[in-house]
């Protein structure tokens, strides 16, 4: 498949030559799964999918079944099949022996099948850009990709969702650092979403923390050194969703330069609309978009990246698959951005 990838890069550098060679086009966010992000399609409302389900694992299909056979077998255990106690799409965790309290998904089985189950994404994400980073060398921009925000069963101790999706993160093993790590082997940024979400604007039933979630990731990526830009998940215009937004920015911590230590490389708003323009709406945007600034006028002679250079990655797929990150405190936040409205 990867194939298909590298095909269409090219010919999007071929066709889009004039914008990349003048620097119009200066961010690559490369698709890696639904909706662009790296993940399962683990949660698609064309399958009858309803938030807040958990979601059902990927990897039914004959070619990923006799992989997962293959890579039991080679850990010792041929007996192991792939999950069948993991529920359906709409199921909630203590409804499914897999994520229920002591349930499978803590076994021996169980975290050989995640970790299985999570690196086979991470290494689809890792040959993809592998082909990015070939195709638009010596272009002027910087390579990104999606993570998706997968807030709901965050503050249950299985975090469902998250893993049917791909991500292995539990309370005590940071599954977005790995994928951070991942990233710097191709000096690629990461992009995350929901930034203008707070937990008591989510439904209890959910176990829904939006807010711990973004800070965990943006924490991760930061760690890693690397660009960490956000967006918003759903269509906001009032003052609240953007001080959410400021807040995650840029968080607390000064560097010995007096610049802040941890800022967003990026922000992408969405989206443009009517309402957006309306009066007030639009007054109240465009103080946002000043304060993101830090009321400061930009400048158009800095150039915002460096040429693409790097063709082959340095460090060995394999050495970050398997160190698993713990969980950390993400960075402390700043929490005097309001809005003057």
């Amino acid at each position: 498949m990867w194939q298909l990838y590298a095909d269409y890069m090219k010919s999007f550098r071929e066709n889009m030559a004039e914008f990349l060679d003048a620097g119009v086009i200066v961010d690559i966010e490369v698709g890696l799964g639904p909706a662009g992000e790296m993940r399962y399609p683990s949660y698609p409302q064309s399958q009858g999918w309803v938030f807040p389900g958990i979601g059902e694992f990927i990897c039914y299909d004959k070619y990923l079944g006799a992989d997962f056979k293959a890579a039991a077998t080679e850990a010792g255990h041929p007996e192991w099949e792939l999950p069948d106690d993991a529920g359906e799409y709409n199921d909630t965790p203590e409804k499914t022996p897999f994520f229920s309290d002591n349930g499978t998904y803590q076994t021996e089985k169980g975290k050989f099948f995640l970790t299985w189950y999570s690196n086979k994404l991470i290494k689809h994400g890792d040959k993809i850009l592998d082909e990015a980073n070939k195709v638009f060398l010596g272009c002027r921009v910087n390579l990104a990709i999606k993570i998706s925000g997968i807030h709901w069963w965050y503050r249950v101790p299985n975090h469902a969702a998250e893993l049917t999706a791909g991500y292995y993160n539990l309370d005590d093993r940071d599954g977005y650092r790995t994928i951070a790590h991942m990233l710097t082997r191709h000096y690629a940024s990461m992009n995350f979403t929901c930034a203008e979400m707070r937990d008591n604007e989510q439904s209890s039933e959910a176990k829904s923390a939006p807010e711990e979630l973004v800070q965990q990731v943006l924490s991760a990526g930061w760690r890693e050194g690397l660009n960490v830009a956000c967006e918003n998940a759903l269509n906001r215009y009032d003052a609240t969703a953007y001080n959410t937004i400021l807040r995650n920015a840029r968080p607390q911590g000064i560097n010995k330069n007096g610049a802040p230590e941890h800022k967003l490389y990026g922000f992408t708003y969405l989206r443009v609309s009517d309402e957006l323009l309306e009066a007030q709406n639009y007054a109240t945007f465009k103080t946002f978009v000043r304060r993101m600034h830090a009321n400061l006028d930009y400048n158009p002679n800095v150039d915002p990246v460096e040429p693409l250079k790097r063709s082959k990655p340095e460090i060995p797929i394999q050495e970050i698959l398997e160190v698993a990150q713990p969980r950390l405190e993400p960075f402390p936040f700043d929490e005097n951005t309001d809005l003057p409205v």
